[in-house]
């Protein structure tokens, strides 16, 4: 028998970064009985290449204050989202796979600091040196996380996940799926409290860890 979670994520999606504190205690929930976490990056908002306009930016940040009221995660609204701004999730994205190739315990936390970094810190997580930092601090090795980044199998991995996901229509983020033996079920697509998944995720574990 194998069985794991999927969190199919997006580091710059807001609603994913009001989750994180939920995320984590269902993370450490199946992992207290043996079932480990797969982090699956969606691509919110990939290959635009435009600056945001001023009323995409107005729309963000009206988002950005709904996820403060309804899950108390903090944002930096001073300075966010600045002039000329290119929301592209891809490369934030492709830190998360990155990560996942070379130090799979290292992702979850990388996740985390990214999130951190552009909602409470206001930095820019498009860049890659930035990612490189980050990378860094998540425990990679700053030389071996900057050499992958930018190999076309990194690119070409993190297409896959964007495919998988949209294959599986799955069309918002955060979503948790719970996989028994290659069947998956959904356990929430969209922000839910833990005290809402919590007993749904423990019924659905206790089935995984007794077949």
């Amino acid at each position: 028998m194998s069985a794991r979670l999927l969190y199919v994520m997006d580091p710059m999606c807001s609603w994913c970064w009001g989750f994180a504190p939920v995320a984590e205690a269902l993370v450490k929930q199946a992992q207290a009985v043996g079932v480990e976490l797969h982090l699956v990056v969606g691509g919110l908002r990939t290959g635009s290449g435009a600056a945001l306009e001023p009323t995409t930016r107005r729309y963000i940040l009206e988002h950005w204050q709904a996820v403060t009221e309804a899950t108390s995660q903090p944002f930096k609204h001073e300075g966010a989202l600045p002039d000329g701004f290119v929301y592209d999730t891809e490369p934030a994205c492709r830190a998360i796979v990155t990560a996942r190739s070379l130090a799979p315990d290292c992702a979850w936390k990388l996740l985390g600091l990214i999130q951190h970094a552009f909602y409470v810190e206001g930095r820019d997580v498009t860049l890659a040196r930035v990612l490189v930092d980050l990378a860094e601090e998540a425990g990679i090795p700053r030389i071996e996380f900057a050499g992958e980044f930018d190999r076309a199998e990194q690119h070409a991995a993190t297409a896959a996940d964007f495919t998988w996901v949209q294959d599986l229509g799955i069309a918002g983020f955060p979503t948790l799926l719970a996989e028994r033996n290659g069947q998956l079920a959904l356990l929430t697509n969209g922000y839910q409290p833990l005290s809402e998944l919590a007993p749904l995720l423990a019924r659905w574990l206790e089935r995984a860890t007794c077949a």
